[in-house]
């Protein structure tokens, strides 16, 4: 499989302070690479340096086997760019929104209109094609800032959390339109600060952090870091300091934390774990209105790793 980006030991410094730090990775011929990292941890200057629009100070960028510059158009014309900010003009419709940012790069008006078309289609805006963005609800706006950035049909895409504070009909929209982007031969960069976003689209995720990557790999792949083999989730009111301590020191327990009625247990080992929770609460007389079990999630790797929420 070909690398449309590869980035070598880059390195990007601000006086005392390394907002990238030798970084190295690849992204390759149509995967979904996600970037995640807590707030401050560099995706967005790496980004940024990816695609020119930053300076760096050390490193190499080469994106479709060229190096990248602030003057490679002929690049950037196979790059789509969909920032978090909405960045649309309001005096023009949406049909004359996509029209303008898909003529920047489509000179003939005939394959324009059928790229237009498109891009209605794939982000569902078909009937708001006359709208105004300022008559559009907040997840209708993002999926023509999404459709703006996307609808010249590039090859490479950057998506900056495209679906934050949008409403659930969008944000399904929205997925699945880049899942068909991937479908259709494009090579997409997703940011998202939505766990499960990442473990539903993304082919590959690296964590970001400070700088530097913490660790890379397939969801699965990532989730087998985790220290945690099992985790048992009670729903239960009123339990003391004293039971948790007690739980505490149950055989294969790591951890016990209660919060909000939730009581989480996390297990290094063990296969009836569950079970002998189970047991464990009938023979106290604990009371409980639920309990299951879960395989440790991107979010318990993410938080091992980096000591944050994904917010932070």
């Amino acid at each position: 499989m070909n690398n449309i980006i590869e980035v070598k030991n880059l390195v990007k410094q601000y006086k005392e302070l390394k907002a990238v730090d030798n970084l190295s990775f690849e992204v390759r011929e149509g995967e979904i690479l996600g970037l995640l990292g807590p707030n401050g941890s560099g995706k967005s200057t790496t980004i940024n340096c990816i695609l020119s629009l930053l300076n760096y100070s050390n490193g190499t960028i080469k994106i479709f086997d060229k190096d990248m510059r602030p003057d490679a158009y002929d690049i950037k014309s196979k790059i789509g760019v969909v920032f978090q900010d909405v960045s649309v003009f309001d005096e023009l419709t949406v049909y004359e929104n996509i029209d303008y940012f898909c003529g920047l790069y489509i000179k003939d008006r005939k394959t324009r209109k059928q790229y237009i078309e498109d891009a209605l289609n794939l982000v569902s805006l078909g009937d708001f094609a006359k709208f105004h963005p300022k008559k559009l609800s907040g997840g209708l706006l993002r999926r023509l800032n999404i459709a703006c950035g996307i609808a010249h049909k590039p090859k490479l895409i950057f998506l900056d959390e495209p679906t934050v504070a949008v409403d659930p009909q969008s944000r399904n929209n929205i997925l699945n339109g880049i899942k068909l982007l991937r479908e259709n031969g494009a090579t997409i960069v997703y940011t998202t600060h939505y766990m499960e976003e990442a473990e539903i689209l993304c082919d590959r995720v690296i964590i970001l952090d400070k700088g530097k990557i913490l660790a890379a790999g397939t969801t699965d792949e990532l989730k087998e870091l985790a220290k945690i083999e099992e985790k048992v989730t009670v729903e239960a009111n009123n339990l003391t300091p004293e039971y948790i301590e007690k739980i505490k020191e149950l055989k294969n327990v790591d951890d016990a934390v209660y919060i909000n009625n939730l009581l989480i247990i996390t297990y290094k080992k063990g296969k009836n774990n569950l079970l002998d929770m189970i047991d464990y609460l009938k023979k106290e007389s604990i009371n409980y209105n639920k309990i299951y079990s879960e395989r440790p999630t991107l979010n318990d790797v993410f938080l091992e790793l980096t000591g944050k929420e994904l917010r932070d």
